[in-house]
């Protein structure tokens, strides 16, 4: 009898078993992984939100404030105006990034002297787990479940 080259049946499902068992413990730790980039992003995102408020509020004094993202942001800067300052990208401006959704909202006195900035995740315990805001002190807290900010939040540690 010639002896056959190869694996056997047994061989290959025993390899098969460990790859499965490998990939079992891999992937949550992946989808933690990505959850922790998604909020890092977030709350990264709204320090720049509070950046460009501040910036808006300087550049603009009669307004104060931008009372939306899209005043934030623009996409004809030759020159900046109060409805298009372009301080921020348009895909932050457009209201999702990184499986987080944000909104200023809030917006009120003339001129404009306060705000609120959130980042919800766009799908809870898949995109993100906390939810992160800000007022105009531009103190990034982390917010109960879509909840306006208030400031009586907890500060991020």
């Amino acid at each position: 009898m010639r002896k056959q080259k190869g694996f056997s049946l047994i061989e290959l499902l025993i390899v098969v078993a460990i790859i499965l068992i490998i990939a079992a413990i891999a992937i949550p730790n992946l989808l933690r992984a990505r959850i922790a980039a998604n909020e890092s992003s977030a709350v990264a995102s709204l320090r720049t939100i509070n950046t460009a408020e501040i910036s808006y509020n300087s550049s603009y004094p009669t307004v104060g404030f931008a009372a939306t993202l899209g005043a934030l942001s623009g996409t004809s800067c030759a020159p900046p105006t109060s409805t298009g300052a372009c301080l921020i990208d348009t895909t932050l401006a457009s209201g999702t990034k990184s499986g987080y959704t944000f909104l200023v909202a809030n917006a009120s006195g003339t001129p404009v002297s306060t705000y609120s900035a959130n980042a919800n995740p766009l799908t809870p315990n898949q995109t993100g787990v906390r939810y992160f805001c800000s007022i105009a002190d531009a103190v990034i807290r982390v917010s109960a479940a879509g909840a306006t900010c208030t400031g009586t939040e907890q500060p991020l540690q």
